[in-house]
């Protein structure tokens, strides 16, 4: 998602819950923690077109073990689902919070809370509240919204937040990227086989211009862009995604 500058954190919950925002327009990188698994990174990114070193068919179950996928609901009727929009899914986008201090439990916790806030504007956020349906860490996936309701992640009243699952993968300090990476590949590959999602419909952040914004594309998740537009990182994702796809029994 990398948080838009019109994100803000009440004063008390800031205080009480710590989560750094980013506030860069175009999502400019501001450098991940360890240089050494940003070099492994780009190592792999060279190395493997179709996700290599992945392990053949396994079923359904087994993979979403692997996810370890926990549901953590915003609850109906509050914050980013006061309002219950019904959706289709027909693509799945994938951020990068460019948040540096929060995991993925911080995060259903400040969305449980409502403290990601957005005004609503003429071209912006449709409810004041940002939203998205999984959170990835290296560790979990967490799930704050059904996959049937449209979240606000992606491009405001556009096609990204009325048709998309919204997929935020987590960049706090001594994380595991290629984990986190990875487990979102897994996550996305399943998402696919239960709607109905080709490859080609996963699709980064950026895909969706913002009315109003400059730039109105985002450079989002940087760390899968190669400067600043889909390129051979994304298509390495892509890879990775399908093959896993392709194990699912």
């Amino acid at each position: 998602m990398c948080y838009d500058g019109s994100v803000f954190l009440p004063r008390k919950l800031a205080i009480a819950l710590p989560i750094a925002i980013a506030v860069a327009a175009a999502c400019t990188p501001i450098g991940p923690p360890g240089g050494g698994r940003d070099r492994y990174h780009r190592t792999e990114v060279r190395s493997t077109s179709s996700g290599g070193g992945v392990a053949p068919a396994v079923g359904m179950t087994k993979m979403k073990r692997e996810v370890n996928l926990r549901v953590d609901m915003v609850p109906k009727g509050t914050h980013g689902r006061k309002v219950i929009r019904p959706m289709r899914p027909r693509y799945i986008t994938i951020h990068s919070t460019q948040n540096y201090s929060a995991d993925a439990s911080r995060h259903s916790l400040a969305l449980k809370r409502g403290a990601l806030r957005s005004p609503k504007t003429r071209y912006g956020n449709r409810i004041g509240y940002l939203i998205w349906h999984f959170t990835v860490d290296d560790k979990v996936a967490i799930q704050h919204m059904p996959t049937n309701e449209q979240g606000e992640h992606a491009d405001f009243h556009g096609p990204g937040n009325r048709l998309s699952i919204g997929i935020e993968m987590c960049e706090q300090r001594g994380s595991n990227r290629s984990v986190t990476i990875d487990r979102t590949a897994k996550l996305t590959a399943l998402l696919m086989k239960q709607h109905g999602i080709p490859i080609q419909n996963v699709v980064p952040h950026y895909h969706w211009p913002r009315r109003g914004k400059t730039p109105p594309n985002k450079n989002c998740p940087h760390f899968l862009l190669d400067n600043g537009r889909p390129g051979a990182k994304w298509r390495w994702f892509q890879g990775k995604v399908n093959a896993y796809y392709r194990q699912i029994q």
